[in-house]
């Protein structure tokens, strides 16, 4: 009996899709919880917890560390919020460099000095620049803001000191807590792992100590879960074609879904009342993408061995300043870069000799922060690349980026079919070239 394949229709083809992507998120195929970046496949938050001295007595000293391993992707204002959760009847007798928000009820402690917290699940936050001294730990108080790897090596650890103990009269050893939480948009956080001890230097690097025990806890960022739209699009020009193609329409949301988060030409911005470190919702402008950030790509000019770029950034947003920004390019020839302006610009060489990524970002107190709309809300830059002679080309749009992300959000491109095009590729000749390749295949049947 021969095999008959079953009719293609809709339906089936609709049913098939279900099924398999019901399989896929039930097998964990695609994770809801984790994401992955694949011009930063190691980037992650670690939470690092350093058993440095345990007393004997129910009684441990900590040495807790938030690194942020990411390229490009940092913590903003009003930053992080550490949590977990005690497995038994812990609590923080005493911390440094951080502070819980709620001390909790401690009642059961008839002493003179109670402990700093002790709450099942403490929530704990970084102290503000300016701490006194003796509250201070080292790489603290920078009010919960995390630097990328690459902006500020100096500015992406945040260091805690804890003495923690057990509320009971038993004096049992404290267990490392579960369910670590960073208290940020779209990061999910894995179980402690016990890794090999921490060793580190004293006395000039003369003498070299370490833990007793270390936990680390990873932490992963999904822009899916961080945000249920786009916060950025793409707009494109080229000196050899006066069509501007401007973001996608609805990149980020559409006019009328929102009324109080649009305003119109000549509007003042509403009055806002905000709790302590709360993020202001967007105000944006009223544009046919609604976007809060808008990227502009324009192909400025054509050398015999070089060619320009300038890239404009414009802030749409009314309520918010983008300090410590970046954008991040995916391009062919950035292999190529010969100079950058006003900008800072480092490569992001991930997968050996394929150098296609950079990363740009703002110089130190001169355009390293991104006013609000209103008040000259926009940076720029120029950049001058060479000819490569084996891959240069304008047409069918390479000259413009595969990829733009800002601050580690993917904006919003326009479509391929849309980019400026040269003026001997418009689409005017399409159906006279459409018209020759019907003749000529007419012409070839008629000859067989």
């Amino acid at each position: 009996m021969d095999w008959i394949p079953c009719p293609f229709t809709v339906k089936n083809r609709f049913l098939d899709l279900i099924l398999v992507a019901s399989l896929i998120f039930s097998t964990g195929l695609v994770s809801r919880t984790y994401g992955y970046d694949p011009l930063d496949p190691n980037g992650n938050v670690t939470i690092r917890w350093d058993v440095i001295l345990d007393s004997g007595d129910g009684k441990q000293y900590i040495h807790l560390w938030i690194v942020n391993f990411q390229l490009f992707r940092h913590v903003e204002f009003p930053g992080w919020k550490l949590s977990w959760e005690w497995p038994g009847d812990e609590v923080i007798w005493s911390i440094k460099g951080a502070e819980a928000t709620e001390q909790g009820n401690c009642s059961a402690f008839k002493v003179s000095l109670p402990p700093h917290c002790c709450e099942k699940e403490p929530t704990i936050i970084d102290l503000l620049p300016g701490a006194p001294y003796t509250n201070q730990a080292q790489n603290c108080c920078k009010g919960g803001v995390l630097s990328s790897m690459i902006q500020d090596p100096a500015k992406y650890i945040a260091g805690i000191q804890m003495e923690i103990g057990s509320s009971g009269t038993d004096g049992h050893v404290p267990q490392v807590p579960q369910n670590f939480s960073l208290g940020l948009p779209g990061y999910t956080c894995s179980n402690p792992v016990q890794v090999p001890p921490t060793k580190f230097f004293e006395d000039q690097g003369r003498r070299r100590k370490q833990a007793i025990a270390t936990y680390n806890v990873t932490c992963s960022y999904s822009q899916f879960r961080a945000a249920s739209a786009p916060t950025c699009c793409v707009s494109l020009s080229a000196f050899y074609n006066e069509t501007i193609v401007p973001c996608p329409k609805c990149s980020c949301a559409c006019q009328g879904q929102n009324v109080s988060s649009c305003l119109r030409p000549g509007d003042l911005p509403p009055v806002l009342q905000l709790q302590p470190n709360e993020q202001p919702r967007p105000v944006v402008k009223c544009s046919h993408d609604m976007c809060p950030i808008q990227v502009h790509w324009h192909v400025k000019q054509s050398y015999r061995q070089y060619w320009r770029v300038k890239i404009t950034i414009t802030n749409m947003n009314y309520v918010k300043n983008y300090s410590q920004w970046n954008l991040v390019v995916l391009h062919p020839n950035l292999k190529n870069v010969t100079q950058v302006f006003s900008f800072n610009y480092k490569p992001l060489n991930q997968y050996g000799n394929i150098n296609d990524t950079g990363m740009f970002y703002g110089i130190d107190h001169y355009n390293d922060m991104l006013l609000q709309a209103g008040v000259k809300g926009n940076v720029q830059t120029e950049m001058l690349m060479y000819k490569d002679p084996e891959i240069f080309t304008f047409r069918e749009g390479w000259a413009f980026p595969r990829k733009i992300s800002f601050n580690g959000q993917d904006c919003v491109m326009p479509s391929p079919d849309d980019y400026p095009r040269l003026p001997n590729s418009s689409h005017f000749n399409a159906p006279l070239s459409t018209f020759f390749m019907a003749f000529s295949l007419l012409f070839f049947l008629l000859k067989i």
